[in-house]
Formats: C-alpha cells, sequence, structure tokens
C-alpha cells in the first residue's frame, strides 16, 4: 500500500503550530485531566500526519491540500 501525500505545505504549518501550541498548554498545565490527554493524543496525530505528508482522513473524505496531483 503506498501512501500518496496528499497534507500541503500550509496545511503541515499549520498542524505543527497546532500540535506545538497544545504541547506547551498542556506542558504549563494549562490544560490537564481527561481533555489533556485527548489534546495530547490530537496534537501527537498532527504531528505524525504532518511528518509523513499524509492524512488518513483526507484520504477517506476524498480531500488533498497538495498543489499537485499524487496519482501523477
Amino acid at each position: 500500500m503506498q501512501l500518496n501525500r496528499n497534507v500541503g505545505k500550509l496545511d503541515r504549518a499549520i498542524r505543527t503550530l497546532v500540535a506545538i501550541g497544545i504541547a506547551l498548554l498542556y506542558l504549563f498545565d494549562v490544560i490537564s485531566g481527561i481533555l489533556g490527554m485527548v489534546l495530547t493524543a490530537l496534537a501527537i496525530i498532527l504531528l505524525i500526519t504532518s511528518l509523513v505528508n499524509f492524512c488518513p482522513l483526507y484520504k477517506i473524505i476524498g480531500f488533498n491540500s497538495c498543489k499537485f496531483d499524487p496519482e501523477n
């Protein structure tokens, strides 16, 4: 199974910034408990998808934020 890129540069930057923001909020105890754990898991998912340039949810709904056609 080949993972075609479907996350563009701007999308990757936003995902990374949101993940860093959530991590900082958790580290400085602004968010904690169950909410903190859920948001931290979300931050990890956002960071991983930005690093591999692939979002499974985008694949399911047929969305692509890349400027090029990943099929070519």
